[in-house]
């Protein structure tokens, strides 16, 4: 049986490692062709006959494509969620910067001796790449080797860049830094469209581009150009958590999440700078299932007739013959996603089992991981494959890339949408029916909303849920109050100013003093943190659905099937 793994490679600070309790692997007993040997045949073809370069798809669990490094061909990993290039194993032809670097995933953290060398990437080179070069593995759930690839290639903005943070300059920048910053008068952009594996009407052809788009697909250009939200500009926010990595993220539409009942589902940011009825989205080539809020998930899933929450892997198991669209609206283009990605059957060619005789799939989008809910609100969407393979998105680098000639502005991404819903169901019908459209059936209805099931809601996730939503108030309260002492301290002491002038009295010697600390005394005496009491309030009065009793699912007699893999995703 071979280790299949489902990707999270959102690159997360330090402090907020320790948190994230996501899925990390899954077997199956599927048997085909190596993956290294079907991948690096794939990846020694053109996609087309231009310059774009393409993107091999591993079972809809890894979009692959091949550099050159030092003379050798290395397949890596796609991920715009971090921004650092790794390799594991030995490159040729390299020079050492005499630095280390380590950067920490969702599943895992990679270290090693950053050195450089020759790069080559969709026809253009860097004569001295910096990257780390890996020598161990081991806290991934599986060796990348095994699943086709022996890298991995941030596409994210530099400011995570470990590389760069020891290396420093320019010499230290990312891979499409570097690239830019050699070839001023290109536009700064990638772009690249994700194939879909079993999906007999898939058209999609895998690839990714720099600066020009996917040919027939020139229509992006004319798209919205979304905003990319630059990680603290809210002042307050860089305050207390200093530089946090910025992501490719941007806002949806008002009430832009349609549920499969074809309504808007009803959900507040937990961004304080939200726009009113909007959320923030971050777009994440490196997660296979996209997270979404606990209520959002909810309402996706919870009123499908047979579907269950699966604890253990954090998920909701629902019937592989319910058909679930959903769409999600930026800048008033509407994307579908094809139901074969909202309910993911297609796990290594397996479903995950039956009961009852009703073969059972994942609900792909998953509620947001604990450690993955940012704690100062900045994102409630990490949309990742299973979004992504239905929209083809071009993201500009703008004035992230510092030294440019032409392409100054701010960054930004559009998006052009691949999904037909009609050939979507055509394709959905044929896979998950065999052929016999019943999704008009009676046993596919959605509950109403008031029958619909909810997934128990964790005491930690309350918590940062309330730390998220009332941060703004409570920042202001606590400076609020700091500003009110410094304001008596100041009147009290210009009242005794006047009071000493009127005696023919200085100053003297002068002394700082702040909420009673003296010659910097320890700073503002007997102020709490603002967290102290946050943590002591009572929890059911937050905005979410309820206290986690009311949310304890009734036996269904069911139990996550483990045939097909080795019991659950690695929490």
């Amino acid at each position: 049986m071979r280790p299949l793994r489902l990707t999270l490679l959102l690159a997360v600070p330090p402090s907020l490692t320790y948190a994230l309790r996501l899925p990390l692997q899954t077997r199956t007993s599927l048997s085909t062709p190596d993956p290294i040997r079907h991948v690096n045949s794939d990846l020694t073809r053109r996609a087309t006959a231009n310059s774009s370069t393409p993107l091999v798809n591993f079972e809809n669990l890894e979009y692959i494509v091949n550099i050159t490094l030092g003379g050798k061909s290395v397949a890596v990993s796609i991920d715009t969620g971090s921004s650092d290039l790794w390799v594991y194993g030995s490159v040729p032809n390299t020079q050492s910067t005499g630095k280390t670097a380590s950067v920490g995933y969702a599943i895992g953290t990679v270290n090693g001796s950053v050195l450089q060398a020759p790069l080559g990437f969709a026809g253009y080179t860097v004569p001295d790449q910096a990257f780390i070069n890996v020598l161990d593995v081991s806290t991934f759930s599986n060796d990348p080797t095994t699943e086709g690839y022996s890298g991995l290639v941030g596409l994210g903005p530099n400011t995570g860049s470990a590389v760069q943070g020891v290396v420093g300059g320019q010499a230290g920048g990312p891979m499409m830094d570097r690239i830019f910053e050699l070839n001023t008068t290109s536009q700064n952009y990638i772009s690249f469209q994700l194939s879909r594996d079993s999906d007999p009407g898939n058209s999609v052809v895998g690839q990714m581009t720099v600066s020009e788009p996917v040919p027939g697909f020139e229509s992006i250009l004319t798209q919205t150009k979304l905003d990319v939200i630059k990680v603290g500009e809210i002042e307050l926010v860089k305050l207390l958590v200093g530089s946090p990595t910025q992501h490719w993220s941007t806002y949806t539409d008002a009430n832009g999440v349609i549920g499969p009942d074809g309504n808007a589902i009803k959900v507040d940011s937990l961004a304080g700078k939200a726009p009113s009825n909007t959320l923030v989205a971050v777009f994440d080539s490196g997660f296979t299932l996209p997270q979404v809020s606990r209520s959002i998930s909810d309402a996706i899933y919870g009123r499908v007739q047979g579907a269950v929450w699966n604890g253990t892997n954090g998920w909701w198991d629902v019937p592989c013959a319910q058909e679930l669209n959903i769409s999600f609206i930026f800048g008033g283009q509407t994307i579908p996603v094809h139901p074969l990605d909202t309910v993911l059957g297609d796990i290594g060619g397996q479903t995950l089992g039956s009961v009852n005789g009703v073969p059972m799939c994942v609900g792909a989008f998953q509620p947001i991981g604990e450690g993955a809910i940012d704690r100062f609100g900045s994102y409630d969407l990490i949309l990742g494959m299973g979004f992504l393979r239905n929209a083809y998105i071009l993201m500009d680098y703008g004035d992230f890339i510092s030294e440019t000639s032409t392409d100054k502005g701010d960054p930004f991404i559009q998006l052009l949408s691949v999904t037909n819903t009609a050939s979507a169901h055509a394709d959905f019908v044929k896979v998950r029916m065999g052929g016999v459209d019943t999704t008009g059936s009676s046993q596919y209805a959605l509950l109403p909303a008031n029958k619909g099931q909810h997934s128990p809601i964790t005491l930690r996730e309350r918590e940062l849920f309330f730390e998220a939503k009332h941060l703004g108030a409570i920042i202001g309260g606590s400076i609020g109050g700091v500003v009110l002492i410094i304001g008596v301290v100041l009147w009290c002491c210009c009242c005794r100013r006047r009071k000493d002038g009127r005696r023919g009295l200085g100053f003297g010697k002068r002394t700082t003093m702040v909420g009673g600390a003296q010659n910097g005394g320890g700073g503002i005496g007997g102020l709490k943190s603002p967290f102290q009491d946050a943590h002591a309030q009572k929890y059911s009065s937050l905005d979410d659905p309820g206290p986690a009793e009311d949310y304890e699912l009734k036996p269904s007699g069911y139990a996550p099937p483990n045939q097909h893999y080795d019991g659950s995703y690695r929490q």
